[in-house]
């Protein structure tokens, strides 16, 4: 979906065709009549984009009900509009400062002490459900070795995963906890993109910003201040490589689906492999 095409979406939805977009990645989001709208993919055929769409705003209103900060829908429900999801959003105010990842802990410990919602149902944090599709999409770009070394981690993995035995109870998380997915307003951090919200390990929340020390340069420090507000360090756990090899093995199969189109996807790819091959977890990754 480009630019053009969401455009027409939210006018047949009933709003500007001149709105400011403000993101366009997955979905394509712009501030239209002092709210939020989000116009998702075309859900023909599809079926769960649509249903993704409507569980984000049954997520954003339990999330209301319980108290926990979040970004709060306009609209029950969602709308089909042209065969896309369309959901409306109340604007948040402008952010007092960058998030850090601190801002996170106080919030996923929020999310992790909830029980399950009681008027739907959350999925499973599918993390390495993706993996086949971003392969086939990497076509022969990619070193059909590479592809084939991740699909067997990706066995492998999913099977060590469905063995672990957690530290916390399982049970709601937000399944993509980064700083980005945190907004600081005047009245403190609030949890966005709740599209990720699912029931699992609660240790998939935390083993993000371990990954982030690691790979994507995330200050030692500033990981420790996350650890110390959370109160525990998902670090310790004798399943923390696991829940950490499951997501490396996603993240690159994330990045081949790009190759094709992007050299500097292409070389990403490799140097990722490489580092998986030679068993050094500390060698750094990069977005491109």
């Amino acid at each position: 979906m480009d630019e053009m095409r969401a455009r027409e979406v939210l006018t047949a939805a009933g709003f500007s065709g001149a709105a400011e977009l403000l993101a366009l990645g997955e979905n394509a989001v712009f501030a239209a009549d002092g709210l939020v709208v989000k116009v998702g993919r075309d859900a023909t055929g599809h079926p769960e984009l649509a249903a993704r769409a409507e569980r984000e705003v049954a997520v954003a209103e339990w999330l209301a009900a319980s108290g926990v900060p979040a970004v709060r829908a306009a609209e029950h429900g969602m709308r089909l509009v042209e065969g896309h999801p369309v959901t409306v959003w109340h604007r948040l105010p402008d952010p007092v400062r960058p998030t850090e990842p601190r801002d996170l802990a106080p919030l996923l410990s929020r999310v992790h002490a909830l029980p399950a919602p009681a008027d739907f149902t959350l999925p499973r944090r599918e993390l390495l459900g993706g993996v086949e599709r971003w392969l086939t999409l990497a076509g022969d770009t990619i070193d059909p070795a590479d592809a084939d070394y991740l699909r067997a981690r990706r066995d492998g993995f999913a099977t060590a995963a469905a063995a672990l035995t957690p530290h916390l109870p399982p049970g709601p998380i937000h399944g993509d906890a980064l700083p980005r997915n945190v907004h600081v307003g005047p009245e403190g951090p609030v949890l966005v993109d709740l599209e990720t919200f699912s029931t699992d390990l609660r240790e998939h929340d935390l083993v993000v910003l371990a990954l982030s020390r690691d790979r994507y340069g995330l200050d030692p420090a500033a990981y420790d201040a996350f650890t110390a507000a959370y109160g525990w360090n998902v670090r310790e756990w004798d399943g923390c490589a696991v829940l950490r090899g499951a997501r490396e093995t996603a993240s690159c199969a994330w990045v081949a689906q790009h190759a094709p189109a992007n050299p500097k996807a292409l070389t990403e790819f490799r140097r990722r492999v490489a580092s998986l091959r030679e068993g050094d977890p500390e060698v750094r990754w990069y977005p491109f």
